[in-house]
């Protein structure tokens, strides 16, 4: 059986690791690039959030239980959405290079995704993940003060 591809986006950003991993960490700082209706959100093993995304007139009622974390070097964090048969989960890995921070993120488990709703599948997700990664995310690292 050919083993799934994950969805693959990769930035360098002209920051250093900590300033990064704030912005994927701290819950201020991720609803200002990421999703606005995130309650609450910690870096710890087992936590567990839950909010709505609206797009395209439906609810996507989500849930992210955190499953792995190196701090300043990876997080992990399973990836529901209620109501939809998916299993997936994505990872944020950090790499220091010279006086930058590479991100490498992995979206697994696409294929479980329904293939009848637009935003689920492989293009929309790479899309979203794209936005995220290569525009939101360096917009505001870039809007911080130095």
């Amino acid at each position: 059986m050919e083993k799934p591809i994950p969805v693959q986006v990769e930035h360098l950003f002209d920051t250093d690791t900590s300033t990064l991993w704030a912005a994927l960490t701290e819950v201020r700082q991720m609803r200002q690039w990421y999703f606005d209706a995130i309650p609450d959100f910690s870096p710890h093993l087992g936590f567990k959030t839950r909010f709505n995304v609206q797009s395209g007139g439906r609810d996507f009622p989500h849930v992210w239980k955190v499953t792995e974390v190196i701090p300043l070097q990876k997080i992990s964090y399973d990836w529901e959405v209620t109501g939809y048969e998916i299993d997936s989960f994505v990872t944020f890995e950090l790499a220091e290079k010279a006086s930058k921070t590479s991100l490498t993120l992995n979206c697994y488990g696409i294929e479980s995704y329904p293939d009848n709703i637009p935003e689920f599948t492989r293009e929309s997700c790479h899309a979203g993940w794209t936005y995220f990664i290569k525009e939101s995310l360096p917009n505001y690292i870039n809007s911080l003060p130095h």
